[in-house]
């Protein structure tokens, strides 16, 4: 198992990437991503493409942006941390009276401390932010504002970037697990979910795994509503189950946000993995939804996918704002949420049922399973194994329960289950 300590140490290196929806920010974090898991494949989408009641937007660039006093000195330097600067701000280099300048001005009056996290993808616009004491210690100005971005459109190689990982198993019947990577220097919101997906990749790679598993890195609503666009018809045939992960890294206690509809293979699994080993988590309505299970739940793609965060998005102060930094995060709690996603993946694994396709016990010799020529040395430990396992095969038992009942561990009863199939003695 992956462990704390070590998921921090990602988070550390990742943290100072200027993310957004698009950008070498992103690229960087994708490549870093795909060292820890070289399974990864990085994807994109043009800009100007169009998914659904969207536009793919331009990708967008930043090599440096400040406000800077008559005198030379400088307020709100995107180099000393990248929330200074409004995500996606046009360039400019102009000389503004303070007047103009408070209308790109963002902080926060009840976080003096704290820078804000402000965007504007879709509306051409310049912005920084500060905390309010240095709001304070502005000055009156005039001052030059600059910024040096780029945004390339169609036909200008412009991107929005996206990893992918599909762990194949025996079944063609997908697990999605969904995390989102365009926040810049930001830890629970942000980076969280990204850990926390590749110590799980790490870990169900060196595992037996009977379902097929999908983990999307994407930036969140355009990322995953341009990746339903291309997948979503096959996804709604192979998903059973899914999950969108974010805010998963602080001490908050374990939230659950449920689908639309709230009953979902999803909703179920995660309600009896949370009462099983967390009974005190809080439980959150449809409404109170705010990622990419907006997209991924929304009316006519219906994926069986609902949410777990730690302290929900929106509900702890540090939220969008520069204090959601490595100091909230806790090494023991990316080690607890990784068991807790551990305790998913064991749960859906087992939660098979299997049944018996013969009436009485099946003849094993024909099918080379048992020696055709009895001896006290024939019935070996799997053959046993085998046949206490076909004995509870009702269409009732799970495989839980039958490794409970038996004495059996689960890599075993998959074993025996991939030999059952094969030989058409039972069914799922």
């Amino acid at each position: 198992m992956v462990h704390g300590p070590e998921m921090f140490s990602w988070m550390k290196i990742l943290f100072p990437l200027n993310r957004s929806l698009s950008g070498e920010g992103n690229r960087e974090t994708l490549r870093y991503l795909q060292t820890l898991v070289p399974e990864m494949k990085i994807g994109e989408f043009k800009s100007g493409y169009s998914a659904f009641d969207w536009v793919v937007p331009h990708e967008w660039n930043v090599k440096n942006a400040f406000i800077e006093r008559i005198d030379g000195s400088r307020v709100a330097e995107f180099s000393d941390c990248n929330l200074h600067l409004v995500g996606y701000s046009v360039p400019i280099d102009k000389i503004v009276s303070k007047d103009e300048l408070l209308k790109h001005l963002h902080y926060v009056d009840e976080m003096p401390n704290a820078i804000p996290y402000v965007t504007s993808y879709y509306e051409s616009n310049w912005g920084f932010c500060m905390t309010k004491q240095a709001f304070e210690k502005l000055g009156e100005g005039p001052f030059r504002v600059f910024i040096d971005s780029s945004l390339k459109g169609p036909g200008e190689g412009g991107v929005v970037n996206f990893g992918e990982v599909i762990l194949k198993g025996k079944s063609s019947q997908e697990i999605l697990f969904s995390t989102y990577i365009c926040h810049p220097s930001m830890a629970n919101n942000e980076l969280s979910g990204p850990v926390l997906s590749i110590a799980l990749i790490r870990q169900l790679s060196k595992i037996y795994h009977h379902y097929t598993y999908r983990f999307l890195f994407l930036p969140e609503t355009i990322g995953s509503i341009a990746y339903l666009s291309e997948n979503y018809e096959k996804m709604k045939v192979k998903t059973i189950a899914g999950w969108v992960l974010t805010c998963i890294g602080d001490k908050g206690a374990f939230s659950y946000i449920p689908s639309r509809l709230g009953n979902n293979y999803a909703d179920r699994i995660t309600k009896e993995v949370l009462s099983s080993i967390v009974p005190d988590y809080v439980t959150y309505s449809w409404l109170d939804r705010g990622s990419d299970e907006r997209q991924y739940c929304s009316p006519g793609i219906d994926l069986p996918v609902c949410s777990v965060t730690r302290s929900r998005y929106g509900t702890y102060p540090e939220y969008h704002t520069s204090l959601d930094n490595l100091d909230i995060i806790s090494e023991d709690s990316l080690e607890e949420s990784l068991e807790f996603l551990s305790h998913l993946v064991k749960k859906i694994e087992s939660n098979r049922v299997p049944k018996s396709k013969i009436l009485c016990e099946p003849q094993m010799g024909k099918r080379n399973l048992y020696s055709n020529t009895s001896t006290a040395q024939s019935y070996t430990a799997q053959t046993k194994r085998m046949i206490d396992t076909l004995s509870y095969l009702d269409g009732t038992h799970t495989l839980e329960d039958i490794s409970t009942k038996c004495g059996i561990d689960m890599k075993q009863i998959n074993e025996i289950l991939e030999v059952l199939l094969h030989h058409e003695i039972i069914e799922i």
